[in-house]
């Protein structure tokens, strides 16, 4: 009697109710999580476009202004090093954003995986059980059987977001080396 008290009998119905429910609510937040990663990609590039505007508004400022001098070449390269510093703290949250929402959505599809999975089971197990004339079986089940936890990738997945971040740190060091070495060429020589 104890034993059963630990695992009580679902009806199958509420089971395969309880798993499709499931399975459709971990859909959503996919679908959610895919376009919120999608909107704030969006954001990202219009933050890309705006950066490189403002860049090259400072480089054409630099080339045409014939009183900017050498002994000047301070002001340029201060302007660039506070918009890279405003640019990479803004992608930085930005890239945090989408990384978040790519580990969401990661979660959620695995669990959806699972769920539709023990879904398939339950479905084979009670065909199997009806064909057999197996009892009471075809009609009641475990409350193992569809019970579903939250999954989380391994520990490998979130490499992939450090690439990203190097990737875009290296690209910000490359155009602002770049950026602050044509200004003094500019300017100096």
């Amino acid at each position: 009697m104890a034993e059963y008290e630990h695992h009580p009998v679902i009806p199958k119905e509420t089971a395969l109710q309880a798993l499709n429910t499931i399975i459709q609510l971990h859909f959503e937040k996919t679908l959610e999580k895919k376009r919120a990663v999608d909107l704030q990609k969006k954001e990202l590039w219009k933050l890309f476009q705006l950066f490189f505007l403002f860049l090259s508004l400072v480089f054409a400022a630099q080339v045409q202004s014939p009183r900017l001098q050498c002994r000047h070449c301070w002001v340029p390269i201060g302007i660039l090093s506070l918009a890279h510093l405003i640019f990479y703290v803004s992608v930085a949250q930005t890239l945090r954003c989408i990384n978040g929402f790519k580990y969401q959505r990661r979660c959620h599809k695995l669990t959806l995986g699972l769920a539709t999975e023990r879904l398939k089971q339950i479905k084979m197990r009670s065909a199997g059980a009806g064909a057999g004339g197996g009892g009471g079986g075809e009609h009641e089940m475990m409350d193992d059987d569809f019970e579903i936890h939250y999954q989380e990738p391994p520990e490998s997945y979130f490499g992939k977001f450090m690439r990203n971040w190097a990737l875009y740190f290296g690209f910000l060091i490359f155009t602002y080396g770049f950026m602050v070495s044509s200004s003094v060429v500019l300017l100096c020589f």
